[in-house]
């Protein structure tokens, strides 16, 4: 369990800092934890843009009040903004970011965000004590909309209830605007490693189909496989009469792809390292043109809109769940702290504050935190897949109903089953 905290000093003053990317409901755990701090007569300090400021010594930030507080639950984005600096990289800066909080007269610290932020706050509370020998009392509230952190099965970071909502309207006119012009999109939706994100707006919006990384297991799959699951779901719809579709991509997908056809497409996007910067690839136009020309080869003419959805998303405002959700965990955090609690991350479970330690979130192989992957075994999952409309490996697909499809499309049986065949087999 957590260890006990002792702050010796007269005055406490708690520290809150944002990490990683925005989330809606942010300034709703702000809100939370500065009026209970306040209510105690604790001084409250929030830290502009994360750890960037802290990790090069310098003091950025403001004196947070009820008054300016009350009402920002509300409200999209950080008051006192996020950034992604990381102060694990080195000794110096964990120096740094201890030092600059014990110069401000910090004694309590929320850090607010996601597997990182987590992370890095853990190490900063290691290295006060190992180093210095202080004691900051720390607890994290996680947050991000990928849903990927390590809590309970059924429990959701904050921020994804809302984005899940957000982007499934978002796709949901997407498909209105698929079936009145007769097209397909291709919604690719944030969610690096895993596909909650995407699953959860598929699914509420009714999409054609959605594609995760979880499903491919631990291998890595070539881009064709990608391409020829897209390919199956539109001639599957063409078949039917129906020559318009929606589908919905994780982001981490293309991590499953060998890295070798993605430098035969887009050789621009790798370093000089020879990795690749998943930022700078337009993952939406690389699978159209690729959907694109396998279509033509099978004499398929389709008009293929490749789209990103997120970052509509991380800055909307938070959504009644979520609003409610973040003041419960601002709440919970400052509790935890009053009580002497620190080095967790709080959850609430079955109504119960329940701090999950440091320790147990963190990958013993990676000394990372551990990531929540989609349980492709699950109900949730399980029910998802049978409203999608895409070939499958079951018992009534045949290569029989291939030929059919071949057939409605006016393509060679022979070479559609052969093409397509090993995604029923």
């Amino acid at each position: 369990m957590e260890e006990d905290c002792i702050i010796m000093e007269a005055k406490n003053t708690l520290a809150v800092l944002c990490g990683g990317g925005p989330a809606p409901g942010m300034n709703g755990v702000i809100s939370a934890v500065t009026i209970e701090a306040r209510k105690h007569g604790w001084d409250v300090i929030g830290i502009y843009d994360g750890y960037s400021f802290l990790i090069k010594g310098e003091k950025k930030t403001v004196a947070l009040t009820v008054d300016m507080v009350s009402r920002i639950h509300l409200d999209g984005g950080s008051i006192i903004r996020t950034a992604r600096a990381n102060p694990t990289q080195s000794e110096a800066s964990l120096r740094n970011v201890v030092n600059t909080l014990i110069e401000m007269g910090v004694s309590h610290l929320v850090t607010i965000g996601g597997d990182d932020t987590a992370y890095s706050a853990y190490k900063i509370s290691e290295y006060a004590k190992r180093k210095l020998h202080v004691d900051f009392c720390v607890v994290h509230v996680p947050k991000t909309i990928d849903n990927d952190l390590p809590l309970p099965e059924g429990i959701p970071t904050f921020g994804f209830e809302t984005a899940r909502a957000l982007g499934a309207q978002l796709v949901t006119n997407l498909m209105e605007d698929a079936k009145t012009t007769g097209r397909w999109y291709f919604a690719v939706a944030m969610g690096r490693t895993a596909g909650h994100l995407a699953l959860g707006i598929g699914k509420s919006a009714g999409a054609t189909l959605t594609i995760i990384p979880e499903e491919f297991g631990e291998e890595k799959i070539r881009l064709q496989t990608l391409v020829d699951i897209l390919v199956g779901s539109i001639i599957k719809r063409l078949a039917a009469g129906r020559g318009y579709g929606t589908a919905v991509v994780a982001e981490g997908v293309i991590e499953k792809i060998v890295i070798e056809d993605l430098r035969e497409l887009d050789n621009s996007c790798f370093d000089d390292h020879g990795h690749i910067r998943y930022n700078e690839l337009d993952f939406p136009s690389l699978l159209k043109h690729a959907v694109g020309q396998s279509l033509a080869e099978l004499g398929v003419k389709m008009t293929i809109v490749g789209k990103e959805v997120g970052y509509e998303v991380r800055c909307a405002p938070p959504n009644a769940f979520d609003i409610e959700y973040t003041r419960n965990l601002g709440f919970a955090a400052f509790d935890f702290l009053k009580n002497s609690g620190t080095d967790a991350m709080i959850t609430i479970q079955n109504n119960e504050i329940v701090p999950i330690p440091f320790t147990q979130i963190l990958d013993m192989k990676t000394k990372k935190t551990q990531v929540r992957m989609v349980n492709i075994n699950s109900n949730q999952y399980r029910i998802a897949r049978e409203y999608m409309i895409r070939l499958e490996k079951n018992e009534s697909s045949t290569q029989l109903d291939l030929k059919k499809m071949a057939l409605a499309i006016h393509a060679d049986p022979e070479v559609f089953v052969n093409r397509l065949g090993y995604l029923i087999e």
